[in-house]
């Protein structure tokens, strides 16, 4: 019934953000929301940069009416093919197991989305603000790069192109995938993999944010999620090398505008709690 609806999804997605700012800072999780709306109504640097993160996104969410717009039908999953050959076709066949696919379905569809929401929770709360910056900023890097390449750069999912052989697993346990999802989630939208890069970004900054509960939770999501986008049957190899490429770039440039933008006596204290972070 949980992959039934974008309805039910929702509904699990915001369960998954209270549980995972609960987990990450041991405090009640709807604080984080007040402190998220005074930070917002306080900071104008936090608002503008929320606002431009917003509207990044819903850039991202019409991107395929943008690409379908365009005299453009390239496909270059062919050539993706033809260098990595059955990587992925081999590791979905030695781990599947009908254990195994509701959970990698469970953190592809909800814990990826919920962790974006919940990072900005974790650091408000933790009154942390330069990776409630680093964290906004970040994802916009990550989009902007994405985007151009799945309009100029098209590679459809690897269960989509006969030759791969591999199995799209996702609609063992989300059958309506297709009807549901799709829309969100363009086929030829895999180069770079934003999973595998929103990951990896959430993980280097949970992991350098000093909340080391956080830390280990996304870098457990990170490890899960980027091995359910080639058990899943959804991404390349190659997608997978150039997120990660593009998730360790997005979160260390997050990082260093946020401390610009966070200049003076902010900035000065910001140094010095990075230090000790990097020392850890």
């Amino acid at each position: 019934m949980l992959y039934q609806s974008m309805q039910g999804i929702s509904i699990a997605s915001a369960i998954t953000v209270v549980l995972l700012i609960w987990l990450g800072t041991l405090r009640n999780p709807f604080t984080a929301a007040y402190l998220f709306i005074k930070e917002l109504l306080t900071s104008r640097k936090f608002l503008l940069l929320f606002c431009i993160m917003v509207c990044i996104l819903l850039i991202n969410k019409y991107e395929l009416q943008i690409e379908n717009s365009f005299n453009y039908h390239k496909d270059f999953t062919p050539w993706v093919f033809s260098m990595e050959g059955h990587f992925v076709k081999t590791l979905q066949d030695f781990f599947h197991s009908s254990y195994i696919t509701p959970v990698s379905v469970f953190f592809y569809v909800i814990v990826f989305q919920s962790l974006l929401i919940a990072s900005v929770g974790v650091y408000v709360s933790d009154q942390n603000k330069v990776f409630v910056l680093a964290t906004c900023f970040a994802i916009i890097i990550n989009y902007t790069v994405a985007i151009p390449f799945y309009l100029f750069f098209p590679v459809n999912e690897v269960w989509s192109y006969p030759p791969s052989g591999v199995s799209f697993l996702m609609l063992d346990v989300f059958p309506n995938f297709e009807r549901e999802y799709r829309p969100l989630s363009g086929l030829d939208n895999c180069f770079p993999s934003l999973h595998t890069s929103i990951s990896v970004t959430m993980m280097v900054l949970g992991l350098r944010s000093g909340n080391r509960r956080f830390g280990i939770m996304t870098t457990i999501s990170a490890i899960v999620i980027v091995f359910s986008i080639f058990y899943l049957g959804i991404h390349w190899l190659t997608d997978m090398i150039a997120g990660t490429i593009l998730g360790l770039l997005a979160s260390n440039l997050g990082i260093l505008f946020a401390k610009l933008a966070l200049r003076g006596k902010e900035g000065s204290m910001l140094q010095q709690r990075s230090k000790i972070y990097d020392s850890l």
